[in-house]
């Protein structure tokens, strides 16, 4: 069995460590620290990085481990990561720990963003998507168009509905707070915004999600239903098509309190 932990760092972050009790591969290391700390307590030797993006939050401790273990760095291959590192795009693969992770495009978020994916871990999928797909939201478009995130999300949405989703921050209450304001009507969504507060108040992740999870509460992945599409166009009259909806709803939320 490969156990699979998520690193708080920084406010929010989550550094995703996968290991099996003797080798590991850690996920976005923003801070070289608090992995290291882990692989101390575990008696783990760190084999691979894998890298999503170029956010400094992601990439901080890249360097710092690279040098201590000699892990070695799989990450985007148009975007700036510390070198020397393995360069893939969407058709390419990363190998650790015996598994192949496929590699998704995934731009919006940055230009660049990619995804790992693989098909079975202790019986499910697992996704480490970055920034660009949370539990009830998204990320921000600092680089791409609403068209390239919802092309990206469109390609998350039909893995497996168990596929394990490691997200990289702690976002939900937030994200389900605007969720529950679009799309008020979501018993699924009130359901599962209760289960994520009792988590919070015992100070424990509301991460892992899974797809089915988020195909029923996450409004950036239901921006084709009815309910969402007359929310948009409550918030922006101009929001017809599917990518101006998309974007309308990128924005009510980039400016939700």
């Amino acid at each position: 069995m490969l156990k699979i932990i998520p690193i708080p760092a920084f406010d929010d972050n989550y550094l995703w460590l996968l290991h099996n009790g003797q080798r590991a591969l850690v996920v976005d290391p923003g801070d070289a620290a608090p992995v290291q700390r882990v692989l101390s307590e575990l008696n783990l030797q760190l084999d691979t990085i894998l890298v999503t993006h170029h956010h400094k939050d992601h990439i901080g401790g890249v360097d710092e481990l690279r040098s201590t273990t000699d892990a070695k760095v799989y990450g985007p291959a148009t975007e700036k990561i510390p070198k020397p590192y393995a360069a893939l795009r969407q058709g390419d693969a990363a190998q650790a720990l015996g598994l192949t992770f496929q590699v998704i495009d995934v731009p919006g978020h940055t230009a660049g963003h990619i995804a790992f994916y693989t098909p079975d871990v202790n019986g499910k999928p697992l996704l480490f998507c970055g920034d660009t797909l949370f539990s009830g939201g998204c990320g921000r478009l600092f680089e791409g168009t609403p068209a390239q995130m919802l092309a990206s999300l469109d390609k998350l949405a039909v893995l497996p509905g168990n596929t394990v989703v490691c997200c990289t921050h702690e976002y939900t209450l937030s994200n389900l707070r605007f969720a529950m304001a679009v799309d008020t009507n979501n018993k699924d969504l009130a359901d599962y915004q209760a289960q994520c507060m009792a988590l919070r108040a015992q100070n424990k992740p509301t991460l892992p999600t899974s797809i089915a999870q988020e195909l029923l509460i996450n409004p950036f992945l239901r921006t084709r239903q009815d309910a969402l599409m007359a929310s948009a166009r409550h918030f922006d009259a101009a929001a017809q098509d599917e990518i101006s909806v998309f974007a309308a709803i990128r924005h009510w939320k980039n400016q939700f309190k």
